[in-house]
Order: C-alpha cells, then sequence, then structure tokens
C-alpha cells in the first residue's frame, strides 16, 4: 500500500512517515507541503492513500483533494483535521474525500483508518460529524446552499429506498466497508455492492462519502 503524506508542518510530516513506515504492507512513496504539491507527487508516485491536512498555506487540503481526484480517480483521501475546521471539513467531504482524522487520534487509530479506506470503508466518526454539522447550521453565515451539499428534499427521498437499502445507508454512516456490511447483514459482498449503488442512484448522491455523510445528518428519518 502506497501512502503520500500532506501537511505543512515538517514535524508532522516527518512523525506520520516514521510511524507509518514501521507497519508491514504500508510504503510512504514521499510527503508534500501543500495542495499543490500533493497534486504533483501524486500524479508521479500514484499513492494508493493520502494522508492530506486541511489547512494549509499555498493551496489547501481541500483544494488539492479535488485536483487529485479529477485526475487520479482511484486515490483514497483521508483528511487530517481539528475540530476548528468544521466547515473545512464539509467541504472536504462533498469533494469526495474518504473521511477525515482529527489529528490528535493515537496512532493506532491513525493506521486503522488507512486500512479502511483502502479496502473500501468510510471513516466518518458518526458523533464528531453530527457535531460538526450540528455547529454549522447555527452559524448565520452559512447555509445548505454554500456550499450546497445536497440537491434533493432529503427526508422525502428516503421514501424510495428499499428496508434493506436502509440498513445499509445507515451503516454507510457508520464508517463500515462492504466487506463489514456483509457479515452484519449475512448478504454477500456483491449484494452490498449492489444496494449501495442502487441507493447512491435513488438519493442522487455522487458517492458513497457523501451517502455516509447524508446518513448521519438525517439518522432521524431513516429508521
Amino acid at each position: 500500500m502506497k501512502i503520500l503524506i500532506v501537511d505543512d508542518q515538517r514535524l508532522m510530516r516527518e512523525g506520520l512517515a516514521a510511524l507509518i513506515s514501521l507497519e508491514p504492507g504500508m510504503e510512504v512513496v514521499g510527503t508534500a507541503v501543500d495542495g499543490r504539491d500533493a497534486y504533483a507527487k501524486a500524479l508521479e508516485w500514484r499513492p494508493d492513500v493520502v494522508l492530506m491536512d486541511i489547512r494549509m498555506p499555498g493551496m489547501d487540503g481541500v483544494d488539492g483533494t479535488q485536483l487529485i481526484l479529477k485526475h487520479l480517480p482511484e486515490t483514497k483521501i483521508l483528511i487530517l483535521t481539528t475540530f476548528d475546521d468544521a466547515e473545512l471539513i464539509v467541504r472536504a467531504l462533498e469533494k469526495g474525500v474518504h473521511g477525515y482524522l482529527l489529528k490528535d487520534m493515537p496512532s493506532e487509530a491513525i493506521v486503522s483508518a488507512i486500512q479502511t479506506v483502502y479496502n473500501g470503508g468510510t471513516v466518518l466518526q458518526s458523533d464528531i460529524t453530527a457535531l460538526l454539522l450540528k455547529e454549522l447550521k447555527t452559524r448565520p453565515d452559512w447555509t445548505m446552499d454554500k456550499p450546497k451539499l445536497l440537491s434533493i428534499n432529503e427526508p422525502a427521498a428516503l421514501e424510495g429506498l428499499t428496508a434493506r437499502e436502509k440498513e445499509i445507508l445507515t451503516l454507510l454512516g457508520q464508517g463500515f466497508n462492504n466487506k463489514e456490511m456483509a457479515d452484519n447483514l449475512f448478504i454477500t459482498e456483491g449484494t452490498v455492492k449492489n444496494h449501495v449503488s442502487s441507493l447512491i442512484a435513488k438519493l442522487g448522491l455522487r458517492d458513497r462519502t457523501q451517502a455516509a455523510l447524508f446518513s448521519v445528518r438525517y439518522q432521524a428519518y431513516i429508521q
């Protein structure tokens, strides 16, 4: 598994690189100092996973993510952030990142998160994401149209989902990957994949990360 680490702070870059390099099956192919540098190096090294700081001078992690995913759509991106970056986190999730990590998380949680997104899962701590969305909704200068999170009548759209699709949508919001959902529901991974594709299409969403964010925000309507 090839990993690119992006952070404007040298100590953070080198610390993460040293930590991750100790893990079997993980190779840090390089580091970058901002979003534009990350994009250039991602094109060169083709990493499987990018660990991207969200707030950096020059090009931030949100714009860097957009560039990388536009040209390397198979790349998995994990955002590094703090609670102070609530609006940036939601913007990054909209761009298609596969989850976020708070910078003060223990090392084993960071390694586990990298493995999760590499294997097709998302890293969203539902309680934290819910708090972020709650905070954003209290800000008079932020609306769901700036940036536009979804373009649908959210609770009403759920009426078109089957009971199984609602179960899977709930598990997406908890960060489960396809295998974990299959094991949890006693169905095959192929069946899970079909349900995920179906519910994403029915809800008018772009990808499973948007579906996971939708699940967290509208969990009360899904049951």
